[in-house]
């Protein structure tokens, strides 16, 4: 019996990168998939096809999680999807919008926050009614190292991460007594869309800062997902899991 036989998992952002390989992986594990994604419909029925290969159901739910409606939908989707129940949440949804502070503008700066940060409140905040309901429930969040060391060039996005990690550490306490889990992943440097704009300089001075001298997958950061997503982390709430082959380790 896989170990996430007759759960439901909402993944949002999961057309693409972290997203796409959690949705496989939790499939793999027995889960049934929720997709969210924002505008890139080919990219999420691709997904929706992996999932499906690995040997479990998913669910296409288009919707643009910073924004109040949507996210409320997206949930409701999900649990209809899921037959009344969502066990597992991944709040993975994600942008850059990469500039030197002195040269950032306020719609750079909002537009990160609303969507890596902001969405991630609204989703959970919906989500947790019926986790509460049904007293269990996982969440993960994903944030980065960025959000524990901070990196130039992306005030807006640490500052985001970072903000995720607390509300992690804060839905742990609130909801601990219900049963429902929340920790954070922070992923190093992962080649997806979302870094391919990262000049091969600057790769290769963050390679030479990694211990284990290679970079990390979008595979390595789903299977982390995975096992907060599971039982065998019931213990394990307000927590956040590096996942950078050694590249912060303080």
């Amino acid at each position: 019996m896989a170990r996430l036989d007759g759960k439901t998992a909402l993944i949002t952002g999961a057309g693409r990168g972290i997203g796409r390989a959690t949705a496989i992986r939790l499939a793999t594990d027995g889960a049934r998939i929720a997709i969210n994604f924002k505008g890139n419909t080919a990219a999420a029925e691709e997904a929706k096809r992996a999932v499906e290969a690995a040997g479990s159901q998913a669910a296409l739910i288009q919707g643009d999680v910073s924004v109040d409606q949507d996210a409320e939908r997206v949930v409701k989707d999900a649990l209809a999807f899921g037959g009344g129940r969502l066990d597992i949440l991944v709040n993975n949804a994600g942008i850059t919008r990469d500039n030197l502070l002195v040269r950032m503008s306020a719609e750079e700066w909002d537009a990160v926050i609303d969507l890596n940060l902001r969405g991630a409140f609204l989703v959970t905040k919906a989500a947790l009614r019926p986790m509460m309901k049904q007293r269990a429930g996982r969440i993960v969040n994903v944030s980065s190292i960025a959000g524990v060391m901070g990196n130039a060039g992306q005030a807006n996005y640490s500052a985001a991460k970072a903000g995720l990690i607390a509300f992690t550490k804060t839905v742990a306490r609130e909801m601990a007594s219900r049963n429902i889990t929340a920790n954070a992943v922070a992923p190093g440097f992962v080649p997806t869309d979302l870094t391919s704009i990262v000049s091969q300089d600057v790769q290769d001075a963050m390679l030479r800062q990694i211990p284990l001298a290679r970079f990390g997958t979008a595979e390595d950061v789903a299977n982390a997902i995975a096992f907060l997503a599971s039982d065998d982390a019931s213990y394990i709430t307000g927590q956040v899991l590096v996942v950078d082959g050694g590249m912060v380790t303080a």
